[in-house]
């Protein structure tokens, strides 16, 4: 009887299990959004696209550059002013400064990084 009433007790408790599981996450849902983050406000929806910039510094040296900036739209930033790192060296032999250009940047280990330098439009 002990066997029987084991078994039932596992049958209960899996059933109960595996009809509770999808509620339980169905109710989770998208917990950010709940927490109020827009994953396409965190730059994680969108892809990296051109963004309209001025070069405003080079420093070759150091492979960065200063970017007076329009929104960078998949990184949810607002236009302004600021020193990006350069993914190469190189891409900084042929700009200079006052030069409207397009470039991408991406996040990189913590750092933002232009991938890509256009002329502008």
């Amino acid at each position: 009887m002990k066997t029987f009433t084991k078994a039932a007790a596992q049958l209960v408790a899996t059933t109960l299990l595996s009809l509770t599981l999808p509620l339980v996450a169905q109710a989770g849902g998208d917990h950010t959004k709940k927490m109020g983050m827009d994953h396409s406000k965190m730059g994680m929806a969108a892809s990296p696209g051109m963004t309209d910039g001025e070069i405003r510094k080079i420093d070759k040296e150091s492979g960065k550059i200063t970017i007076k900036h329009g929104e960078i739209k998949h990184m949810d930033m607002p236009p302004m002013s600021m020193v990006f790192n350069v993914k190469e060296k190189a891409m900084l032999d042929n700009i200079q400064v006052g030069e409207k250009i397009q470039f991408i940047v991406i996040q990189d280990a913590g750092k933002m990084v232009v991938t890509d330098i256009q002329p502008g439009k």
